[in-house]
């Protein structure tokens, strides 16, 4: 009861009618470039995830050796 590969064909022609070969290539550009955007801030919300955990609770060497000069 699935679809079969005549009823893809036929539904892809239909499409292609009603929008035309040039629209669709651009359709399916937009939606790749979406998908790839779309990973690519999964990708980095996880590093910077990563990142901020083994940053948590660690001193700026920097900034305690200035305070300690000061005094």
């Amino acid at each position: 009861m699935g679809i079969g590969i005549w009823q893809l064909v036929i539904i892809l022609l239909i499409v292609l009618l009603l929008f035309g070969a040039k629209r669709l290539r651009n359709i399916g550009s937009d939606l790749g470039s979406a998908v790839k955007g779309f990973k690519k801030a999964i990708k980095d919300e996880e590093v910077e995830k990563i990142e901020s955990a083994e940053n948590k609770g660690k001193t700026i060497e920097g900034e305690v050796s200035k305070e300690k000069d000061k005094v």
